[in-house]
């Protein structure tokens, strides 16, 4: 099995706290249906910070990253598949997927 890396970009805030208690529960119904696929749940990401040669600005730049999550499987294909019921694509947002490379 190979690991790849989820990379939540784009989506909205909750407006209220009823909101996001609704969001939680589908991103948990999500992993939940995962299974063992899941490595790492992984975080939401606050504000960042680009470090360039040329110094240092805020916000992530022109697409910035909202979280991310370790999943494992057979191969890109199937982490495809996996990603297809991401609530942060109900919402407007996009899942970035990129293979884990062994060192």
């Amino acid at each position: 099995m190979t690991k790849y890396i989820f990379a939540y970009h784009g989506g909205n805030a909750p407006e209220s706290p009823e909101e996001g208690q609704k969001v939680m529960a589908a991103w948990m119904a999500w992993f939940g249906s995962l299974g063992d696929s899941v490595i790492d749940g992984g975080h939401p990401i606050g504000m960042s910070k680009t470090v360039s040669p040329g110094g240092v600005t805020d916000g992530g730049g022109a697409n910035p990253l909202g979280g991310y999550s370790l999943i494992e499987a057979s191969d890109m294909d199937a982490a495809i598949a996996l990603s297809k019921g991401c609530p942060m694509l109900d919402d407007g947002g996009s899942v970035e997927i990129a293979e884990c490379l062994d060192m």
